[in-house]
């Protein structure tokens, strides 16, 4: 037992290390996306590329699709050849997190002269050069600057090299290689952190603490899968496309100790830049079932191995190189959607409509005002939210919490009366003052 409490207060710790790293992050970015919108991820992995911890901060389209983007790394660069202050590069939408204006660095971690972790971090940078962040190419070359598995830095040294083509091949310069530096930097401010944790609780390796999270998390999924009904359950969503109409199909299994999402079904890829690869697919299903099967349990490798997601080749939700992917979010956000279409079948769950909560959704026609439910999965586990239709815009105040709250509710559930009419002034407050803006 005094095992165990060690060990879950290194976890914690560990926890607050990558939290540190992402505010690093924020607070040296030079692009508004970082700095205002938080639009990044950061976590540290173990040297099989597994991840231990995610920061709070960030997204889920970037945590996520980084969990799976560090084993890419280790591929190219094997972890005996890593030395302190290296650093590696990436933006390949396919190996990092979906698509070019999101650049991936990883780092090694070491601690008394020994390669004990890697630090990964992502941010979404202010330009990337080509036509811009538009869906209108046709291919990932029209995109933007395509930078595959690089070393960017050698013992502390940054290659020049690359970081003149970045300069050459975008329209902000300064802010995008500002960006890289604070990719670089806050993956050192992680290292240090790690460091000072490990000499504080006497430990030389995180093997130990690895396995412990690893495996406790992947439990307490499994526990959490078991509670479900076992079977196969379909969901479906039609959006409108550039041409035609996207299908959007899944089938979840719900099976022993595992969910699987399979897209067999779904459109294939589009002509535009709204194609998403399969590890940006990966991310936003994940995100998605967990929020609704498990969203207590920490993210890292153990939650994320429970999901297993499968789609054919050639489809807008498994687009191959070389498909433009700049605005892969258009698909990539419905897809929490399409699962909870499955799942609502058997777990008669209520649920916000759309993953994209972060967001105020301004509808094009004002609506007679109304309640909705919401259970906001950016704060899962969270009140309920009553979404309010205030001439045209949908806004949500949490009922335990006492604060407002966005979301889109394309297809919300109904709020019990009872519950609305406890919260009488709240709603009224709230729609007087929002009429001042819209």
């Amino acid at each position: 037992m005094t095992t165990d409490i060690r060990l879950q207060v290194m976890w914690n710790r560990l926890l607050s290390v990558v939290e540190e790293q992402a505010r690093a992050l924020v607070r040296t970015a030079f692009s508004t996306s970082a700095r205002e919108a938080g639009d990044i991820s950061a976590g540290v992995f173990d040297l099989e590329g597994r991840m231990l911890a995610q920061a709070v901060t960030g997204t889920p389209g970037h945590v996520n699709s980084m969990a799976r983007s560090v084993i890419h790394f280790i591929r190219e660069f094997p972890v005996d050849t890593m030395r302190p202050g290296d650093a590696y590069v990436t933006n390949d939408p396919w190996k990092g997190t979906g698509h070019l204006y999101d650049i991936v660095v990883t780092s090694p971690a070491f601690h008394d002269g020994k390669l004990v972790a890697l630090f990964s971090c992502t941010t979404h940078v202010v330009d990337i050069g080509g036509i811009g962040f538009s869906p209108d190419g046709r291919q990932v070359f029209h995109e933007g600057l395509f930078l595959p598995l690089l070393q960017m830095m050698r013992e502390g040294t940054i290659d020049e090299n690359v970081m003149r083509i970045v300069r050459a091949n975008v329209r902000e310069p300064v802010q995008v290689e500002g960006d890289i530096h604070a990719l670089i930097g806050c993956n050192g401010i992680g290292e240090r952190r790690l460091s000072d944790m490990m000499t504080e609780n006497g430990i030389d390796n995180l093997d130990e603490l690895g396995h412990h999270i690893i495996g406790r998390s992947r439990a307490g999924m499994a526990a959490a899968i078991g509670k479900l009904p076992s079977g196969t359950w379909k969901g479906h969503m039609r959006i409108d496309g550039y041409d035609n109409p996207i299908d959007l199909n899944c089938a979840v299994t719900l099976a022993g100790d595992h969910i699987t999402v399979d897209y067999a079904g779904t459109s294939g890829t589009s002509a535009l830049g709204i194609n998403s690869p399969m590890c940006y697919t990966e991310a936003y299903t994940a995100f998605g079932i967990k929020c609704v099967v498990a969203p207590t349990i920490p993210n890292n490798a153990g939650t994320l191995d429970s999901i297993l997601v499968t789609a054919p080749d050639n489809t807008i939700v498994n687009a191959p190189w070389p498909a433009a992917v700049n605005a892969r979010s258009t698909i990539g956000h419905m897809l929490p959607d399409v699962c909870y279409d499955a799942l609502h079948k058997v777990l008669h769950l209520r649920m916000i409509g759309s993953a994209e909560t972060q967001r105020v959704h301004v509808r094009h026609r004002a609506r007679a005002h109304g309640e909705h439910v919401a259970q906001d999965a950016s704060h899962a586990g969270g009140g309920p939210l009553v979404g309010l239709h205030c001439r045209g815009m949908v806004v949500g105040l949490d009922l335990e919490r006492d604060r407002p709250a966005s979301g889109e509710t394309e297809h919300p559930g109904v709020l019990p009366r009872a519950l609305n009419d406890r919260w009488p002034r709240r709603r009224e407050s709230l729609q007087h003052r929002l009429r001042v803006f819209v």
